[in-house]
């Protein structure tokens, strides 16, 4: 089975040099982590990008904890 995050999130290399980002923005996985690392709620995130849905910032989270488990393992 697919990990849910699939669907959110994607990468191509004429877009952003191949950074993951947000489905059909050129918002990166790496800026939402970021605002949520350094204390930024959900809400605030949304309200300052309002092509973000909700479900687009748990994407992100998912894909940051697969990615670190991958890592761990290697």
């Amino acid at each position: 089975m697919e990990p849910i995050w699939r669907e959110h999130i994607e990468s191509a290399p004429d877009v952003l040099r191949g950074k993951p980002r947000i489905k059909d923005t050129r918002i990166p996985v790496s800026l939402i982590l970021g605002f949520l690392a350094e204390g930024s709620g959900s809400e605030a995130i949304l309200r300052d990008y309002p092509d973000l849905k909700p479900e687009h910032i748990t994407a992100c989270l998912d894909y940051a904890r697969e990615l670190a488990l991958v890592e761990t393992a290697a």
